[in-house]
């Protein structure tokens, strides 16, 4: 059964920092495409960044410079280094792993498996 666990979620000032982590059980992410989705209160889901097979990455225009994704297949782990952060960044952030590679990699609709979620809180 697979499983996705998000954590690394908190309070911030804007401007700061923070790093989100996604491990894995029942899955191995190098097989896989992986993405970071964000849902504010009142919002639909949006997409953020991710990560494909081969390590080719991509973003949101509004994440684009300030946030990277990186894969540590050792440790099945995602991460989501987030910097300068902003009020608007505020949000709860999931990933997700697409079982069949089979995209459009910036749609929820794509992906299979999803973490639980971790809020992500930027005070002005």
């Amino acid at each position: 059964q697979v499983q996705l666990v998000e954590s690394g979620g908190g309070l911030v000032q804007a401007g700061g920092s923070l790093r989100l982590s996604c491990v894995a059980s029942g899955l191995t992410f190098r097989r896989h495409r992986v993405g970071w989705f964000r849902q504010a209160p009142g919002k639909e889901r949006e997409f953020v960044a991710t990560i494909s097979r081969g390590g080719l990455t991509d973003y949101a225009d509004s994440v684009k410079g300030r946030f990277t994704i990186s894969r540590d297949s050792v440790k099945s782990t995602i991460y989501l280094q987030m910097n300068s952060l902003k009020p608007d960044d505020t949000a709860v952030y999931y990933c997700a792993a697409d079982r069949d590679n089979s995209g459009p990699y910036y749609l929820g609709a794509a992906y299979d498996y999803w973490g639980q979620g971790t809020q992500v809180t930027v005070s002005s």
